[in-house]
């Protein structure tokens, strides 16, 4: 039978039933939909990270203190004191280090804002005035933390646009405003241009205030959670980590350094493991959703075997007048794929579209690669061939005479 002819034919016997064929394709809309859907989001959110990261510098390296231990136990890598003031200024001044133009010393933590009514819980982050050099961080109005500010101790602070947002509303102007930051009093100087980001990591989610008041009266502390380096260029990444690293190792008066309290990353190491975070958590919603499409296949495959028993007399009268088992799988496996083929193109359209629903109302990237749809695509069909191929077989195995003697 002639391909066009074997497509008429599985559609006119499809639609003889159209509930249980539409629900049969139901399955694999959901399942391909979902996949597509799932897949774009992962994509989207591996290119906000890498945005994010790379609009920090390409030739920014971080050192982090390492992690606290408490007997035979290990916490998380951070949790140390090992960094101090000390380390930063050793750093810029050292002349073993030829490769750092800038240091940036820095203390992060947690706390409670108020602004009349409103309140927050945000980030609140010690710096120098060389942070924003550093980290490529503009202002969209008022001024950064300057050099009498940090030596006054001065209680003055930068804030992020989401800061501005949950404490005074959309479209506000905060500069003179005063915040209460655990209680005590400061004046926001300056509001920082849009980064973008999302949870913990949202840099738009920022209180900037000078690191000695950081240090001494709000957090009482003396170390610093990370030192933030500048290197001469991205060429030199490697050498300059080398250099800090020996630097610090000397300065803890550590020789082996697999002890070492302390790491160093560059953007290129934070963002592979940013991409391999995000990769892993693709991957697990994906594989979710491919269950959708197993189960999608289970119920073709039912549909099929449901269509061959109605079938029986048809299959015997057919192959008594001479039919041949290839006709017969090739008629079932063509329905089996229709219905499967079809699934996947509605599925398609509904992944592009719900995943376009929802990038904007979360304003994030709109990313479907064309890979994700021919995965689905090509997945659709072989769900088709895979479960259609029992029941077709099934169908071309039945003895004639029996069949046209089944009731």
């Amino acid at each position: 039978m002639k391909p066009v002819k074997l497509v008429k034919s599985g559609v006119r016997n499809l639609m003889a039933n159209k509930l249980r064929t539409g629900l049969a394709i139901l399955g694999i809309v959901i399942g391909i939909g979902s996949v597509i859907a799932l897949i774009s989001m992962g994509e989207s959110s591996k290119r906000a990270v890498q945005s994010q990261i790379q609009s920090i510098g390409s030739n920014l390296l971080t050192v982090s203190p390492g992690s606290q231990q408490s007997g035979s136990i290990r916490g998380a890598f951070g949790g140390a004191t090992t960094l101090t003031n000390e380390d930063a200024a050793a750093i810029l001044t050292a002349s073993s280090v030829t490769t750092i133009k800038n240091v940036s010393s820095e203390y992060n933590g947690r706390a409670q804002v108020i602004a009349d009514r409103n309140n927050t819980n945000t980030q609140i982050v010690g710096v120098q005035p060389v942070y924003a050099e550093v980290h490529k961080m503009t202002l969209s109005s008022g001024s950064f933390i300057t050099g009498q500010q940090l030596s006054s101790m001065s209680r003055v602070a930068v804030v992020g646009p989401t800061v501005v947002e949950d404490l005074f509303g959309e479209n506000a102007n905060p500069i003179g405003q005063s915040i209460r930051i655990s209680g005590k009093t400061f004046q926001i100087v300056g509001v920082a241009v849009s980064k973008g980001g999302t949870g913990f990591n949202n840099q738009d989610d920022r209180i900037y205030i000078p690191l000695t008041t950081a240090q001494k009266q709000l957090f009482g502390v003396k170390h610093l959670t990370s030192i933030a380096l500048e290197a001469n260029s991205e060429l030199v990444m490697t050498t300059a980590q080398n250099q800090v690293g020996y630097l610090l190792l000397e300065r803890h008066h550590l020789t082996d350094p697999a002890a070492a309290d302390f790491r160093i990353l560059s953007q290129e190491d934070i963002l592979q493991t940013a991409s391999q975070i995000t990769g892993t958590f693709t991957a697990l919603l994906t594989s979710i959703a491919a269950i959708s499409l197993l189960v999608g296949g289970i119920g073709i495959m039912n549909i099929m075997l449901m269509s061959v028993t109605e079938r029986t007399r048809e299959i015997g009268l057919r192959k008594a007048l001479g039919a041949r088992k290839k006709v017969i799988i090739s008629q079932f496996l063509t329905e089996s794929i229709i219905l499967t083929f079809t699934g996947g193109l509605i599925g398609i359209g509904l992944g592009v579209v719900g995943f376009y629903i929802y990038s904007r109302v979360n304003s994030s990237a709109f990313v479907v690669t064309p890979a994700s749809v021919l995965l689905a695509f090509f997945v659709s069909v072989g769900i088709g061939v895979l479960f259609g191929w029992y029941p077709a077989r099934k169908a071309a195995n039945l003895q004639p005479i029996e069949a046209l003697r089944y009731e």
